[in-house]
């Protein structure tokens, strides 16, 4: 399989994968308290990702003269991300979440890598944010927001704005490092720190947090937790790094066009929900954005 193919295999299921985690985010805090919740998850998957690496390896290759920039990097793309993406979750729907968090990444990935000097602008990638944004509107923009946006609703969808532009800044200050580091190693790193730094904070500002640690969840919630952990935060985090390093962070970000794709059709399958004609011209609409994103110029 040629280098290209690959890529693309790993993109898609990026996509999906991330196209299945707003609802098992939402399900899991439901019953375990955010920070504990999302801070057990990445620390166990850098654990694990560590662990392995030193298996296979023989040992870790951790370069030490950049732990503090990854610890920064794991700062935004864990924790930060994480405590206002949860949060915000409790006081708005998945569909306004996912709106928010799919219309502004591929832009505030963008932003950041054009102001980093990473990437330069062109017409495809206007037309391709332009086209994504619009189909995202067009799918989710009237259910999401058909409902009385009053202040806590508010507050939670600041709370995800807040979450996205963290996540989108730590990505791109971490493209330099997947260059010179193993972006197994890196994510692995990135995972661990994040998580590390959840639990603390966890025990010191949540209700709960402390009895939650004697793992009595429920199925529900272990069950998101077990998805969240092996297919999200094991494999799609790291397929991230590798994107990032290869196509750079908005090309990579593409990937949220394509992702509330999935989350609809999942509806689709599980619910029985309807689809409507509208529904699939935002769905072109995005589908075509991702392929003008990914397209060779």
């Amino acid at each position: 399989m040629s280098t290209i193919a690959k890529q693309r295999l790993m993109f898609a299921l990026l996509c999906f994968v991330w196209g299945t985690t707003w609802i098992t985010m939402k399900q899991g805090t439901a019953h375990v308290p955010p920070a504990m919740f999302s801070g057990l998850r990445w620390t166990t998957a850098g654990i694990i990702q560590l662990a392995a690496i030193g298996f296979t390896q023989g040992r870790l290759n951790i370069p030490w003269h950049a732990v503090k920039q990854v610890l920064v990097i794991s700062v935004l793309i864990n924790s930060a991300n994480q405590l206002f993406m949860l949060y915000g979750l409790r006081y708005v729907g998945s569909g306004l979440g996912a709106v928010i968090n799919c219309a502004l990444t591929p832009l505030a990935l963008l932003g950041f890598a054009l102001l980093n000097g990473q990437e330069r602008i062109n017409r495809r990638v206007i037309i391709a944010m332009l086209l994504g944004v619009v189909g995202i509107l067009v799918l989710f923009g009237p259910a999401a927001m058909s409902g009385r946006l009053d202040g806590m609703a508010l507050f939670g969808a600041l709370c995800i704005v807040f979450g996205t532009l963290a996540y989108c800044g730590g990505s791109v200050m971490a493209r330099p490092y997947t260059a010179s580091m193993n972006p197994h190693l890196l994510a692995g790193m990135i995972n661990l720190f994040g998580g590390l730094q959840l639990i603390p904070i966890s025990l010191i500002f949540e209700p709960g947090a402390l009895a939650s640690l004697q793992l009595d969840w429920g199925w529900i919630a272990w069950s998101s937790w077990f998805f969240l952990l092996i297919p999200a935060s094991l494999g799609a985090s790291t397929i991230f790094m590798i994107l990032v390093r290869d196509w750079g962070a908005s090309k990579a970000g593409s990937f949220a066009f394509i992702s509330p794709i999935i989350a609809v059709f999942e509806g689709l399958v599980l619910s029985g929900e309807a689809l409507h004609p509208v529904d699939a011209i935002g769905m072109t609409l995005m589908l075509v954005a991702a392929w003008v994103a990914l397209r060779k110029a």
